[in-house]
């Protein structure tokens, strides 16, 4: 593994998201000593938090998998995730809804999911799901260690036995048709392929192998944080505080210092030069090209995902057909994925993921009142609406989807809202996301493993990039990674740690019926 030359006692860390504050716990587990620069007032980038008069609403992610590697960077400095984050168990992690009226609980237990489906669509319905909750920890098995927990220097490397097993698995097929072979009933197979979004690539054209993303979510299991999402970075924030790191925050980095090849310093708007042997860039990738003057070199324009129109609602009531996330499948889906990534146009018949925080933890709105985050993906500006577009567009577009809402059960959702707050791609536009999209770089073939832009930076010897336009890739577990593989770019080794999450324990992961002050309508 290729690493930065000279000297890497200091290290400044770039933002301080998910991925700079996973780095930065690695780097300083590791012995070096890091400063962290974020522009804005505290820690979190896109999982960051605001308080909409009362409503505490976060920002970005709204879903918690793979927990076990936050803890894997708190333990980089003898600290421990769950001893700064109380983590709540759900169960179900989604609930289903579809056109035809069918609803279906997806339970990452294997017997309970196993039961549901028995009851959802049959026996043999069931078997398959039998099936494919084998096939789906086998493609995990396959991938994680050696093509998503990997720094990559050459597509050589792909050259392994562990690809000759990711092929003999189907990993090379077509998502959709793959997940097929284990379950005929087109509802269930939206449950296991719908997460191809979350990769920027619709289930007719993924890899089977980004099943992977399916087994992460209804298999290794979903948690929320207390607090919201917002929680985790800034637990992480305080860790690296707490282990000597020199957290600076509204510094804004508006240049690197450079000579020799080497970025000797980092100047932030305010004048103040703070010297380093090493930098690691975990802002906005289009930030980060800005810093260093220039984009990647590439032979095919980057391709970026769809982007989303998110409406935070704080309400004066709830459904009870709604669990803590509730996906609301529309009746169109291939249609669906074609608007999305092909033609640009808004989506006719939409699918959406609706999370309701306060189902676990009441405190994020005021008292008797209730928090919805609706997420309606929609094209990036590159191939959709522009962003300027939005600014019209978008309140036309809320209640368009408020109506829907309503349409599929939410009653009077429009007349219950007391507090919101709408997003857009002209929103992410303004927030520095490349064609209006907050999901980043798609995964297709060319965009993936040692096709992605990787996190060594031609031409600076002590330059590092992390967060989600670099390797692994987008979503909360990469993410994390990604600060992992970055400080090893830096420190010279990686960890060796379980391929699979430690077995949850009641010490450690609270049920959802344990926590207090919790309550579930459903």
């Amino acid at each position: 593994m290729k690493t930065v030359s000279g000297p890497t006692d200091h290290v400044v860390v770039v933002g301080a998201g998910l991925s700079g504050l996973a780095c930065a716990l690695h780097l300083l587990g590791a012995g070096r000593r890091v400063t962290v620069v974020e522009r804005d007032a505290g820690p979190g980038g896109r999982a960051g938090q605001i308080d909409l008069r009362g409503y505490r609403v976060d920002t970005g992610p709204t879903v918690l998998t793979m927990p076990h590697l936050a803890d894997e960077a708190f333990a980089a400095v003898g600290d421990s995730l769950h001893s700064r984050v109380q983590l709540v168990a759900l169960h179900p992690a989604y609930r289903a809804h579809f056109a035809d009226g069918g609803s279906l609980d997806v339970h990452t237990d294997g017997a309970a999911m196993e039961e549901e489906v028995r009851r959802f669509a049959g026996p043999a319905q069931a078997a398959g799901y039998r099936r494919l909750r084998r096939w789906l920890e086998h493609i995990y098995r396959a991938q994680m260690r050696r093509f998503i927990d990997t720094n990559f220097d050459s597509p050589f490397q792909l050259l392994h036995p562990d690809l000759a097993r990711l092929a003999a698995l189907g990993g090379f097929g077509r998502l959709d048709r793959r997940i097929g072979h284990f379950l005929s009933d087109s509802r269930l197979r939206r449950i296991f392929s719908f997460q191809a979004l979350y990769a920027g690539v619709a289930p007719a054209r993924a890899l089977a192998a980004y099943a992977v993303i399916a087994y992460m979510d209804t298999v290794a299991g979903v948690w929320f944080p207390r607090g919201g999402m917002h929680a985790l970075p800034r637990a992480m924030a305080e860790a690296a505080a707490d282990a000597g790191a020199d957290m600076r925050w509204s510094a804004e980095v508006n240049e690197l210092e450079r000579s020799s090849g080497r970025v000797r310093a980092v100047r932030l708007a305010t004048g103040e030069r703070i010297p380093c042997d090493a930098v690691v860039l975990s802002c906005e990738m289009s930030t980060a090209h800005q810093l260093l003057g220039r984009s990647p070199r590439r032979p095919v324009r980057l391709r970026h995902a769809p982007s989303a129109v998110i409406l935070h609602a704080g309400t004066d009531r709830t459904w009870p057909g709604l669990a803590h996330h509730t996906l609301s499948f529309g009746n169109a889906w291939e249609r669906t994925f074609d608007e999305l990534t092909r033609t640009g146009q808004l989506m006719s018949d939409p699918s959406l993921l609706i999370t309701r925080s306060t189902t676990h933890d009441p405190t994020l709105a005021p008292p008797g009142r209730h928090l919805h985050y609706v997420l309606a993906p929609c094209p990036n500006t590159a191939v959709g609406p522009s962003a300027a577009a939005w600014r019209d567009l978008g309140p036309r577009y809320r209640d368009n989807l408020a109506a829907e809402l309503e349409r599929r059960g939410l009653e009077e959702f429009g007349a219950s809202v007391q507090e919101e707050l709408l997003v857009t791609p002209l929103d992410w536009t303004a927030q520095g996301h490349a064609a209006g999209s907050p999901f980043s770089v798609s995964h297709t073939f060319a965009q993936t493993g040692p096709f992605r832009p990787r996190n060594l930076v031609r031409g600076l010897d002590n330059v590092v990039l992390a967060g989600c336009g670099t390797t692994p890739g987008v979503g909360v577990p990469t993410v994390l990674i990604s600060g992992k593989l970055a400080a090893a770019r830096v420190t010279g080794g990686l960890p060796r740690r379980p391929l699979l999450a430690p077995p949850p324990s009641a010490a450690r992961n609270v049920p959802a019926s344990a926590v207090k002050g919790s309550h579930d309508p459903s």
